[in-house]
């Protein structure tokens, strides 16, 4: 089977870099008193060195005891990556200093990158992005689905829950676009730091008439040539090519060498010659 497309690691991680606004030490604003309405909202953050953070406008706040809540949210992150997020309602709690987004919640990085949900909360206090609604993340040649989201942007870490379909280009040339498509129960988790993917739960990726069914998948990048390094799928590894199957407890694909090694039980089914004639090479006790 292909290997996924040499800048999935480019296209994936950027999920975690268009999840949040920039982190300030101050979120807390006191604008006036509980009932007061103010036309034209702007709140600003900043960073240590004086630089422009973050920004958060709207188009009228009402203030209703330690609650800000924010008409048409239209706000902008300058960190690494200009950021842009959108939403109907944005509701800040003077108190904690978290923000809640509801309503045709938009984020959209610099590169073009954006994730579309109908809610996020932020808890500035432990560093945590989520929802529980379902998520849409579109970038060139990559869309992800799920439901439910949480993400540390701290630790450069996000995780979709549930249900979880990714869908991506294989080949950079138009006149060969191929695609993958992966599926697993959930949850799928990113890790940056260490520039990792994993699929857990009944594990299913499809490429043409090939697919590779496992427990568990996980998928490392490596960070300078922006391309796969090593996929390991473990736990009932089935892999289907035309009408041969191959079974295993462990599979492990290598691009250094493109080899694919089966480990634990493997065994590899044949389709011969005639309706019925079937040849099976590995250890006999196995499925």
């Amino acid at each position: 089977m292909r290997t996924l497309s040499d800048s999935m690691r480019a296209k994936v991680f950027l999920i975690i870099g268009i999840l949040v606004l920039a982190q300030a030490d101050t979120l807390l604003l006191h604008a006036g008193e509980p009932g007061q309405q103010f036309q034209g909202f702007n709140l600003q953050g900043y960073k240590d060195d004086g630089e422009k953070a973050w920004v958060v406008n709207g188009d009228k706040a009402d203030i209703a005891g330690s609650e800000i809540r924010i008409s048409n949210v239209d706000a902008e992150s300058y960190d690494e990556e200009k950021v842009n997020l959108t939403a109907q309602t944005g509701i800040i709690d003077q108190t904690s200093g978290n923000m809640h987004l509801e309503k045709d919640v938009v984020i959209t990085s610099e590169r073009g990158t954006q994730l579309v949900t109908d809610s996020l909360d932020w808890n500035r206090n432990k560093d945590v992005v989520k929802t529980k609604d379902p998520v849409v993340i579109t970038d060139e040649g990559l869309k992800l689905t799920g439901t439910g989201m949480e993400a540390k942007p701290g630790l450069k870490t996000a995780q979709i829950h549930e249900d979880v379909t990714v869908t991506m280009d294989t080949d950079p040339k138009p006149e060969a676009t191929k695609t993958v498509t992966i599926t697993c129960d959930g949850p799928m988790v990113i890790d940056q730091a260490r520039s990792l993917a994993t699929f857990e739960q009944n594990v299913v990726a499809v490429q043409d008439d090939q697919t590779l069914k496992a427990d568990r998948m996980e998928i490392y990048f490596d960070e300078e040539k922006k391309e796969v390094r090593k996929m390991i799928c473990t736990g009932h590894v089935v892999i289907v090519r035309g009408e041969n199957k191959s079974f295993a407890d462990t599979a492990v694909y290598d691009s250094v060498d493109k080899k694919m090694t089966l480990t634990g039980r493997p065994k590899l089914v044949l389709m011969t010659e005639g309706k019925n004639a079937i040849t099976a090479f590995g250890d006999p006790e196995s499925r």
